[in-house]
């Protein structure tokens, strides 16, 4: 009995050492999440409190107040007050300061950060000759981790979905011969494609949906767009990643080697798209990379028709983005794709 275990074994590893595009993926992969990683974390450390500052001006040094010379906390300057106050009201913000001609501040009464940061701030105003700003209350629901990662998992669950419904699938279709055949129909690749992004199309918004009805019944997450806006978000998300998976596919030959392209670009996007955790504390360079990626602009706007409460016009630049893209991608990969 061992002795044909054994025998099974080395012929196993053989096939796998053999086959240079699933053993080179083997390799490549964990050297990728490496760099990876350190090219996103490679930035300075984030500070300890979040603290927005309603001005007009686009430096934080042209602005007077004692309050600003504090050190490790993070100050942004914010334009819109209805805005910040609302990121105040979320627990986005830990304190808002407006140090215009009558100084004021917001702070949410339960939230921690913020009575530091407010502490820190009396004390500054204390030690100098400044008016004390007045105190504005706020006492919103926190927004929880669960609340601003859901829009996310909807959208990594529909990439998954999107690259390995079509893209490997069509992979099996050209090694099985199944392409081959239907070459001999009047079908251009325009058409089969198409009809491949409308099928799984249907297959994707239907489980969104399902997982969507499922979190929100166990988990009561926060909800305050337009139902209409988040469908079709990820109605065009949908559409542009699965032209995605269908260029990866489109003279692909083999299942290994698909798995390795699908994987090659999933999870980059994965790690740099803000699925899990906001990529404003990441390096500069990989934010910028991370606004060429559809997935990126599909977290964005789910994100803000479900926590921000944004209506189709406020999330149309996405909306146009990703169909644009979408339809672009559909074509090359028509232009690409080989039915042998």
């Amino acid at each position: 009995m061992w002795h044909r275990i054994f025998a099974i074994l080395v012929a196993r590893n053989r096939e796998f050492y053999r086959d240079r595009a699933g053993l080179g993926w083997n390799i490549v992969m964990p050297v990728v999440f490496v760099f990876g990683f350190a090219f996103i974390f490679s930035g300075d450390p984030q500070d300890m409190f979040k603290v927005g500052i309603l001005s007009q001006q686009p430096e934080l040094q042209a602005i007077d107040s004692p309050f600003i010379a504090i050190k490790h906390i993070d100050f942004v300057i914010m334009e819109d007050e209805a805005d910040a106050i609302a990121k105040v009201d979320r627990h986005q913000l830990d304190l808002l300061l407006d140090t215009g001609q009558a100084p004021r501040y917001w702070i949410n009464e339960h939230s921690q950060k913020g009575y530091l940061s407010e502490r820190l701030m009396l004390a500054a105003y204390a030690e100098s000759d400044a008016v004390a700003p007045q105190r504005q209350t706020l006492s919103g629901r926190a927004l929880r981790y669960v609340d601003w990662v859901l829009p996310g998992i909807l959208a990594m669950n529909m990439m998954f979905s999107c690259f390995w419904g079509v893209g490997w699938v069509i992979v099996r279709y050209r090694k099985n011969g199944v392409l081959r055949r239907l070459q001999a129909t009047p079908l251009s690749a325009f058409e089969f494609l198409s009809a491949q992004v409308l099928s799984r199309l249907a297959v994707v918004l239907v489980a969104t949906l399902l997982v969507y009805a499922g979190a929100d019944y166990f988990l009561d997450f926060i909800m305050h767009g337009s139902y209409l806006a988040l469908f079709i978000v990820y109605l065009t998300g949908a559409m542009c990643l699965i032209s995605m998976g269908l260029i990866i596919a489109a003279r692909l030959r083999t299942e290994e080697l698909a798995d390795g392209l699908l994987n090659i670009f999933s999870w980059p996007m994965l790690l740099l798209s803000g699925v899990w955790f906001s990529m404003e504390g990441t390096s500069a360079a990989a934010q910028v990379l991370s606004e060429l990626m559809p997935l990126t602009h599909l977290v964005r706007a789910a994100r803000a028709v479900m926590i921000d409460g944004a209506g189709i016009a406020q999330v149309l630049p996405e909306i146009l983005l990703l169909g644009g893209m979408g339809l672009v991608l559909l074509l090359i990969a028509a232009m690409l794709f080989r039915w042998d």
